[in-house]
């Protein structure tokens, strides 16, 4: 069986809103218990954002759904709307904060835009990989011949899920059992390093012939769930034997009271291992397709904090593959971390920078903390 090219021929993102800084956050996510928060400023000062944007107001009100936002991202592909939503026979679309929990987030993305046809859809579910995987998706689909073009697409809305307001019933229990009314580092930490926002690819067995293209040379992933607990989890807590117990096994009351529903990361556990282990797989795969720090033009690693980023590049030194800073591209400063969409913003601003030439390499990382996952992949610019 022969195999098809498979090229990313356009890239878009939608952002929504007014980008956010620093000093407005809680202007947007509200006070806990009234009053400011004593770790913001040192989450800040080790994650190295300086801005992001949310999907709702100052008074906590949505502006956008994720399914609206990525449906804008999809719509900023096509300069001919009428005649681009009609092109593509394949959504894919990747998110670890679906709107609802039925139906899947790519079938609501598809409901936001009518003027597309009928066609596949696929919503793969994870964290940060999960826009990596609506890509691999997409990838073998074209691959194999099954499709011909595709749409693939990486979002968040996390917002809305770091108001004050989803913790105000824990805080009401501990202040009324006399303990420290904040809650725990593993809720509040999460607050000051996510964004929100859509990114979307074009993905297609032909060229571009009017302007770059990036073909995918190859996407591969690995995950230690075998070997780890977990790490960064939603809609369940850890108990003391590293297990999760889901919010099905709550009562309403204890969901509310315990921020059931809230996002949280074992902070130390994500320190220790979420660099290392994403090295071991690298370093195989460069020994395995026969590459070098060398054959590498750009290096864009999605980093949900900058405290990570000299850790990163040890670890490529330790593993012989050291590549140069110079080399390395992100936009975390300026994005914030937008989760499943990072490696695409990551993308669609270096696509769109005029800094790109043809026969250059671009490779990917992207870890996902949730249970140590990770995605790989090299483009070829063309």
């Amino acid at each position: 069986m022969s195999f098809k090219e498979v090229y990313i021929t356009k890239t878009a993102s939608y952002l929504p809103n007014e980008p956010v800084s620093n000093d407005e956050m809680e202007e947007y996510l509200g006070l806990i218990n009234a009053k400011p928060s004593k770790s913001r400023r040192i989450v800040l000062r080790n994650n190295g954002i300086k801005r992001r944007f949310y999907a709702l107001t100052k008074e906590g009100k949505p502006t956008h759904t994720n399914a609206e936002m990525t449906s804008l991202a999809v719509r900023a592909l096509f300069d001919n709307k009428t005649e681009g939503l009609t092109s593509f026979q394949l959504l894919s679309c990747g998110t670890s904060s679906p709107d609802q929990m039925m139906p899947s987030h790519a079938v609501m993305v598809h409901g936001w835009l009518p003027e597309t046809n009928a066609i596949e859809v696929v919503s793969p579910s994870g964290v940060c990989c999960a826009g990596m995987h609506a890509l691999k998706y997409a990838f073998m689909a074209i691959r194999t011949g099954d499709v011909e073009t595709a749409v693939t697409t990486g979002s968040e809305r996390m917002s809305r899920k770091m108001r004050s307001e989803v913790f105000k019933d824990e805080m009401l229990k501990l202040a009324q059992l006399e303990e420290n009314p904040y809650i725990s580092f593993e809720k509040e930490f999460l607050r000051w390093m996510l964004s929100d926002g859509a990114s979307a690819f074009l993905v297609s067995s032909k060229k571009n012939d009017a302007g770059l293209n990036l073909r995918i040379e190859w996407l591969e992933g690995v995950s230690y769930a075998n070997q780890m607990e977990v790490c960064m989890y939603m809609g369940s807590d850890k108990l003391k034997d590293g297990t999760l117990k889901s919010y099905m096994d709550y009562t309403p009351e204890e969901i509310m009271v315990q921020s059931i529903l809230s996002l949280k990361q074992d902070v130390k556990l994500l320190s220790e291992y979420i660099v290392p282990l994403g090295g071991i797989k690298l370093k195989s795969l460069f020994e395995q397709k026969g590459l070098t720090a060398n054959d590498i033009d750009y290096f864009l690693p999605h980093m949900s904090s900058e405290f990570f980023r000299n850790k990163i590049a040890e670890q490529l030194e330790l593993n012989g593959l050291g590549i140069s800073k110079e080399k390395w591209f992100t936009n975390l400063d300026s994005m914030g971390n937008v989760g499943a969409g990072s490696v695409y913003l990551m993308i669609d601003e270096l696509f769109n920078s005029g800094k790109l030439k043809k026969g250059e390499k671009i490779l990917l990382l992207v870890p996902e903390s949730a249970r140590f996952s990770y995605m790989y992949a090299l483009l070829t610019v063309c």
